[in-house]
């Protein structure tokens, strides 16, 4: 079914519906928490940190941070069909809490709630859709607000970064920004020589064109943005 549906679909509710009630296996998009771990622990260091999980879908990826000592991991979709599953298969893991949300309006947890939010292709989703430029502004603005000062957004995507770092312009939000990678080839399993060193940032200018420098020309790996939130540069971008 996935295959032949348009990725246009992949921002609306009634796709991910179908697709929950038909697949039920998990799955996890780009990376897996393993894969992903020792970035994770590097931007989330303590493991009593309130992390957020955008766009869960029926990924295992927050078991993995709670079978690694995370102690409270909020999840979020769109999917009630999704949100339901996850809730009957961790009813026993109180570390974990699912929630039917749309991202763009999280109006139901305070501003500050979270150390960190963590996106696995949600914000690629929304930018398949319709008024995507409208639809990515605003769930970056409710990801800014429901962080807390200091705390981390961390985007794994295939956008890359002339792309990526000016939709982070154009939104209202301040973020300070590191930019790293892990080759897509380590989802299934791991090359000898990575193209580049997953906790070291990549060297990041403000048009994104120092990372060719780096890595090459098209890469084939994804790229991981963590977008540190910074109060005091949005109250000077206010007051200027």
């Amino acid at each position: 079914m996935a295959a032949e549906t348009s990725t246009q679909s992949y921002s609306e509710k009634w796709y991910w519906d179908d697709r929950y009630t038909n697949e039920s296996d998990p799955f996890d998009w780009y990376q897996n928490y393993p894969s992903l771990s020792p970035l994770i622990n590097l931007y989330v260091p303590h493991r009593t940190h309130r992390a957020l999980v955008i766009g869960c879908g029926n990924s295992a990826f927050s078991e993995g941070m709670v079978d690694d000592g995370y102690g409270d991991v909020v999840n979020i979709d769109i999917s009630s069909v999704v949100i339901d599953a996850m809730n009957k298969k961790y009813s026993d893991r109180p570390q974990l809490k699912y929630l039917k949300m749309d991202v763009r309006d999280m109006k139901a947890f305070q501003d500050a709630s979270f150390d960190a939010v963590i996106d696995k292709g949600t914000l690629d989703s929304i930018l398949c859709g319709s008024n995507s430029r409208q639809h990515s502004t605003q769930m970056l603005d409710e990801v800014w607000r429901v962080l807390k000062d200091k705390g981390v957004y961390i985007l794994i995507t295939y956008g890359a970064p002339n792309y990526r770092l000016r939709l982070f312009k154009e939104s209202s939000c301040s973020w300070t920004t590191k930019l790293h990678v892990i080759d897509k080839s380590l989802t299934d399993q791991p090359l000898e020589t990575p193209k580049w060193e997953l906790t070291k940032p990549i060297p990041l200018d403000d048009e994104g064109s120092s990372v060719e420098s780096a890595i090459g020309k098209s890469p084939d790996v994804h790229y991981i943005y963590v977008c540190i939130k910074d109060a005091a540069l949005k109250t000077e971008t206010d007051a200027a």
